[in-house]
């Protein structure tokens, strides 16, 4: 008799509890299928500036690329024979020298990257911001590489040159290029440093930003803004 009163006592919690439960509702701010279309968008843009913003000021400092082995810029491929020929006659004092100098360069022009980024952000669209929200972690930073490399670059491109000259990195490569080409029977070597450590800068811009996106994607700590945690905190 005890056993069945516990069994239908039980029963009649249950059931009690499940009616309770189903009555809970999620505040709005929490439920990812109430965000807005707005609020995607704005949070996405917010995060990217946030992202741009941090990523510069990693970058723009010493060693921000030439200490970093995800971003450091190395010898020029077409030209990695010359670095390899000129180490082996004991330039290699030298070829450090302009290697850094390579790196120095792309630290000082990531300074430019952010009010660049923050002005492409402006033209995400509504539908775009939908879709990158259900995207990757870096689905962002992919939809940013996609949509403006090429004017990014055409705008980076005059600081990269600015900077190069600040380091005298032509300088010191007509000294190692003039060094190298006096080797006997070497193909003579003609390296664009600008393009080269160009793109190399962007490609290390794009890869710290895809790093500070994925932070405030997935790290609470990162979501530094009500409307950082309300579009990310519900994913």
């Amino acid at each position: 008799m005890v056993r069945i009163f516990i069994s239908v006592l039980l029963i009649v919690i249950t059931t009690f509890c499940s009616a309770q439960i189903g009555k809970i509702k999620l505040p709005t701010s929490l439920n990812p299928s109430k965000l807005s279309e707005s609020d995607i968008a704005d949070g996405l843009k917010q995060a990217l500036t946030i992202g741009a913003q941090n990523a510069s000021q990693v970058l723009n400092r010493k060693d921000g690329f030439n200490g970093n082995p995800l971003v450091h810029i190395p010898f020029p491929p077409d030209a990695q024979k010359v670095e390899k020929s000129l180490r082996d006659l004991g330039y290699r004092t030298k070829v450090d020298s302009f290697t850094t100098s390579l790196n120095r360069a792309a630290e000082q022009a990531a300074k430019e990257a952010a009010p660049i980024f923050t002005d492409a952000v402006k033209q995400m669209t509504l539908t775009d911001a939908s879709g990158i929200l259900k995207g990757s972690d870096t689905a962002a930073t992919h939809y940013l590489r996609d949509k403006t490399y090429n004017p990014l670059y055409n705008a980076f491109k005059p600081h990269v040159q600015t900077a190069l000259d600040n380091h005298e990195v032509d300088k010191k490569w007509t000294e190692l290029t003039t060094i190298y080409n006096k080797i006997p029977f070497v193909k003579h070597v003609q390296t664009d440093l600008i393009a080269y450590t160009n793109n190399k800068a962007l490609q290390g811009v794009f890869v710290t930003l895809a790093g500070e996106e994925k932070k405030i994607r997935t790290n609470p700590a990162a979501q530094t803004t009500e409307l950082l945690k309300k579009v990310f905190g519900n994913q």
